[in-house]
């Protein structure tokens, strides 16, 4: 009872040893675990996660994955809980054959650091096969004059498994005439032989039935039998002989099917049937057995199956030839299969990433590539490459693992996407190739700012435009993609005469219109600078500028402005004056012109339009000089009417026009005398409107008098009869003066309404004042008081507030 603790600390110990020595190794180079074959899936292998030192949760976030390049994946990864586990059922002797050691060799990328980790796990073997023979029963002849020791061959036994659980002993049945011996064989296998102990009496049995059986040293053992039937047989003197002991023969792999291979031969001495000679197989593995055909009769062996030296570099085969009597040879035939270049190379790609961003460095890793090639030699040697002038190389790791990865930067804006050929070729003669390709897109990032056409643009607008007009167009190209290529257009913030640029401009955001917002008078604005900004929506965002100028253009909107001569400020028309004395071409006066707009929008001319003598002034058309076309003459009347007119050369032409009087005099004291005597005999018609007007304002006033009067003597009334019925009602309370109308209330209200007259023998020098109210509280501003119209208050009623009736003034 105490030695089985002890066993079970030993256990322990030496299972640390080991857990320590694979972690020792694995730090060191390769990564080893075992697992025994035809476990469950899902079964645990080893804990990657411990033994590459990382956490289980940042498999993901490293991108670990198993990279083979067999088409079967025996193993997975377990995500959860980083490790490795079976990915299905594995048979050892499906994978290995009947090799003593099975190791399946793969790789642990990480693929955001790219490194690669060898793995390496090794299929134990479990006793799951029983020991075989290739025939059920086997027939022997012997003649009954065999001596005592003749050894007899028997077929060995095949287990698939390796080690203790492959096969290990055999054992014959018992019997008087039979023993059995076991040679060790030259290659390891044990050869079974048969050995005569006793001489053979056919009269006293001619059949002997005898059993081997064929064991393993697995737990618990499992076993097979064959059947051995001797038969006995006359004597036979001479058994059949090989031509050679070992027939040596070299192949191409890619014989053709049904190709006679090799033709062994054995003779016999003896007659009859006893020199008749068949040939069969002994000891020959099932599948070699498959892909090769004997010919019992002539011992041509051909092959019914392809060859392929990447399963068997050598067939190992032993022919027998047996005659009629039972009598045995055998020779071994040994057939080497020549390697030829029938095997492409194989690639197996483990993309990283089909995008990558254009500002990557030159060494980013794009992708693993694994290439095998089947073949061996130079047949199996192979080189990588990709064709064209890329961006790409490829850097060679261990295993016959490259990778690819970017040479020099990228740029999307020439090439977005690239279609990479690689190509692995072998070493063969003729040399074999196979191509794999692989996508890569290039991903924008914001380097391209956006750029217009041009750095400064000119346009031109119209003035009096109308508002929200497009003005003009601008459009910057930015080669990025997707956001990095939307563009907004704003326009720098700047003031225009003291206003906000904003006030004046609007551009849109998406399509970089021009809009004005208001209408432009070229008078004030010739030119505005603009600098509109194009802006993409990358992160960070990048921009650029391009200047506007904007032409305001004229229109001929301004009608020519005539600066001199001037009209007199009272309505009179100023007088010009010509002596009688002047000569033709004397200058009289100069109509002065100016314009507003500009160019020939501006360009003045000036014409007489209309003058009362006809011939007798002349106008010059570009200086505006009036001057006498002919000598004064005394019939000439004294006063001369001019009409001209200033047109520019606008299109329409607008234009103004002036009235110019003319005296024809000697001096300015004759004008007037002239003038004087001219006045009397025009002014009867004055004279009596300006009766007409008197007479309505006397009817008017006496009406308004007799008006106020009346009122008067109805308020005084009113007091009278007020005063008795309080003299008559003492206990009756005084009313309230406001329901009175005193002398001060009659004096204001005659003071509102006042008129004045002034007339005089001309009516043109008359003034008529009408009624106008007058607030003994409100202020008279200055500018209406010294307005000269005809409408205007006189100031004497404004200072006169003690009058309680209208005055009327004749002067």
């Amino acid at each position: 009872m105490a030695i089985r603790p002890k066993q079970l600390g030993c256990s322990r110990l030496i299972l640390l040893c080991l857990l320590g020595g694979l972690l020792l190794e694995a730090r060191a180079g390769k990564i080893r675990y075992s697992v025994p074959e035809e476990t469950d899936k899902g079964s645990f292998v080893g804990n990657i996660a411990k033994d590459l030192g990382i956490q289980p949760q940042e498999l993901a976030e490293l991108g670990v994955r198993i990279v083979s390049r067999g088409k079967k994946q025996f193993f997975a990864l377990n995500p959860r809980s980083g490790t490795l586990i079976t990915a299905g059922r594995i048979d050892r002797e499906e994978l290995c054959a009947q090799s003593a050691q099975c190791l399946v060799n793969f790789n642990i990328l990480l693929k955001d650091k790219m490194k690669l980790f060898p793995i390496e796990v090794e299929i134990i073997d479990i006793n799951d096969n029983t020991p075989q023979f290739q025939l059920e029963e086997l027939e022997v002849k012997m003649n009954e004059i065999t001596t005592v020791g003749t050894r007899i061959p028997l077929p060995f036994g095949q287990d698939l498994d390796v080690g203790m659980n492959s096969l290990q002993s055999y054992q014959l049945s018992a019997n008087p005439h039979f023993s059995l011996d076991v040679q060790q064989g030259a290659n390891g296998p044990q050869n079974p032989e048969m050995v005569l102990q006793s001489p053979l009496d056919r009269e006293e049995a001619a059949v002997h039935h005898l059993v081997l059986t064929a064991s393993d040293g697995g737990d618990p053992v499992r076993s097979g039998i064959l059947r051995i039937r001797v038969q006995v047989v006359d004597a036979n003197d001479n058994p059949p002989a090989f031509t050679q002991a070992q027939y040596h023969i070299s192949v191409p792999e890619n014989v053709p099917l049904g190709t006679r291979l090799l033709v062994v031969n054995a003779t016999d001495p003896d007659e009859g049937a006893n020199g008749e000679i068949t040939y069969s197989f002994h000891n020959i593995d099932h599948k070699v057995a498959q892909i090769f055909q004997l010919d019992s009769y002539t011992g041509e062996i051909t092959n019914r199956e392809p060859l392929d030296f990447e399963d068997y570099e050598i067939y190992a085969m032993e022919i027998q030839a047996q005659d009629g009597a039972g009598l045995m040879a055998r020779a071994k035939v040994m057939l080497k299969v020549l390697d030829v270049n029938d095997n492409a190379p194989e690639m197996t790609v483990t993309s990283v990433t089909t995008a990558v961003p254009e500002n990557f460095p030159p060494g980013t890793i794009i992708a693993l590539v694994n290439v095998h090639d089947r073949d061996s030699g130079d047949n199996g040697r192979t080189t990588c490459s990709i064709s064209g002038n890329l961006p790409f190389k490829l850097e060679k790791l261990v295993d016959n693992y490259y990778r690819l990865v970017t040479e020099r930067a990228l740029d999307r804006e020439l090439t977005s996407a690239y279609n990479i050929t690689v190509t692995a070729a072998d070493g063969g003669t003729p040399a074999l190739s196979a191509e794999t390709h692989i996508s890569i897109l290039v991903t924008d990032i914001n380097d391209n700012p956006p750029t217009f056409a041009q750095e400064s643009y000119t346009a031109s607008i119209p003035e009096n435009n109308p508002r929200g007009a497009s003005i003009f167009s601008l459009t910057a190209q930015d080669p990025d993609s997707n956001e990095n290529a939307r563009i907004t257009y704003t326009l720098a913030e700047d003031t225009v005469q003291g206003a906000s640029l904003s006030s004046y401009f609007s551009i849109n955001s998406d399509t970089g219109v021009l809009y004005a917002l208001r209408s432009f008078d070229f008078e004030q604005f010739h030119n505005l600078q603009l600098w509109v900004t194009a802006r993409d929506s990358g992160d960070p965002s990048l921009s650029s500028n391009a200047s506007l100028t904007l032409l305001v253009l004229d229109l001929n909107d301004n009608a020519p402005e005539i600066l001199y001569p001037t009209l007199p400020t009272d309505g009179s028309t100023g007088v010009e004056l010509a002596p009688r004395s002047a000569e033709p071409g004397y200058l009289v006066t100069k109509v002065v012109a100016v314009d507003r707009d500009s160019g020939q929008n501006a360009w003045l001319s000036y014409h007489l339009l209309k003058a009362s003598e006809p011939g007798l002034f002349a106008v010059g058309v570009h200086t505006g000089e009036v001057r006498t076309a002919r000598a004064l003459q005394d019939r000439d009347a004294l006063k001369q009417s001019l009409v001209i007119a200033v047109q520019d050369h606008g299109q329409p032409p607008l234009s103004a026009t002036v009235t110019l009087t003319v005296a024809v005099a000697d001096s300015i004291p004759d004008v007037l005398a002239d003038l004087g005597s001219s006045k009397s005999p025009s002014n009867s018609d004055d004279s009596s409107l300006t009766l007409y007007l008197v007479v309505a304002v006397a009817v008017v006033s006496c009406l308004f008098l007799a008006f106020v009067i009346v009122l008067m003597a109805l308020r005084v009334r009113r007091w009278h009869l007020s005063r008795l019925l309080q003299a008559r009602s003492r206990g009756l309370v005084d009313l309230p003066a406001s329901h009175f109308v005193g002398v001060d209330e009659v004096r204001a209200f005659l003071q509102t309404y006042s008129h004045e007259v002034s007339l005089t023998a001309d009516s043109r020098k008359s003034q008529l004042i009408f009624p106008q109210p007058n607030y003994a509280d409100t202020l008279i501003s200055h500018d209406s008081c010294e307005k000269k119209d005809f409408l205007s208050a006189p100031q004497s009623l404004l200072e006169d507030k003690k009058e309680t009736v209208p005055q009327v003034n004749s002067l």
